[in-house]
């Protein structure tokens, strides 16, 4: 048989794919839920690409108390880098929507266009990747951590002992993966 060609829909996920299958028992009202969720995370990847490139184009937003601007202001007037990779390994990782580094101060903000409840935890996360790359300790710099949502920048001081316990798990869990991975391959 020769199959249609599709090449075009390569490593794209269809809304009602057969890997995630459950929406198979929706209903009506379920189904427009979790369509409204897909296209909710749709527009949010497309602001964090505009917010990234206004803030790569140094383009200043009007400043007023909406979320974008807020973020995207801010990363300027801290002279922030957008979408930053920080690396520990090849199982962890993660990018930073807006981080700096200056004066021994680490500063990580995050843009959050949704309204589903947030925790700072992914920050941590960040600041302990940061950390290990770098080659810092979290309690020889200050931390600043923001997250931009709902028109309000939350704002909270790094627990320098909180990251250094996320460091020690990024260590010991990779540490452990590995191993497993070693196992597999034998």
């Amino acid at each position: 048989m020769i199959f249609n060609d599709h090449s075009r829909l390569a490593g794209m996920h269809a809304l009602l794919s057969a890997s995630k299958y459950h929406w198979v028992n929706y209903d009506d009202q379920k189904l427009q839920a979790f369509y409204t969720a897909q296209q909710a995370a749709i527009r949010g990847t497309r602001f964090h690409t505009l917010a990234a490139e206004l803030i790569r184009m140094e383009v200043n937003l009007p400043k007023n108390s909406k979320t974008l601007n807020m973020y995207v202001n801010d990363a300027l007037g801290f002279r922030m880098k957008p979408e930053v990779v920080l690396f520990y390994s090849d199982v962890a990782f993660g990018t930073a929507d807006a981080i700096g580094f200056r004066r021994n101060k680490l500063r990580i903000h995050d843009l959050k266009m949704g309204i589903s409840a947030t925790k700072i935890t992914q920050l941590e996360v960040y600041a302990a990747l940061f950390c290990l790359e770098y080659s810092v300790k979290p309690m020889d710099i200050e931390i600043e951590l923001r997250i931009y949502q709902s028109d309000e920048a939350r704002i909270t001081e790094g627990d320098p002992d909180g990251i250094t316990h996320i460091m020690s798990k990024i260590v010991d869990f990779d540490r452990r993966i590995q191993q497993w991975r070693q196992e597999a391959l034998v």
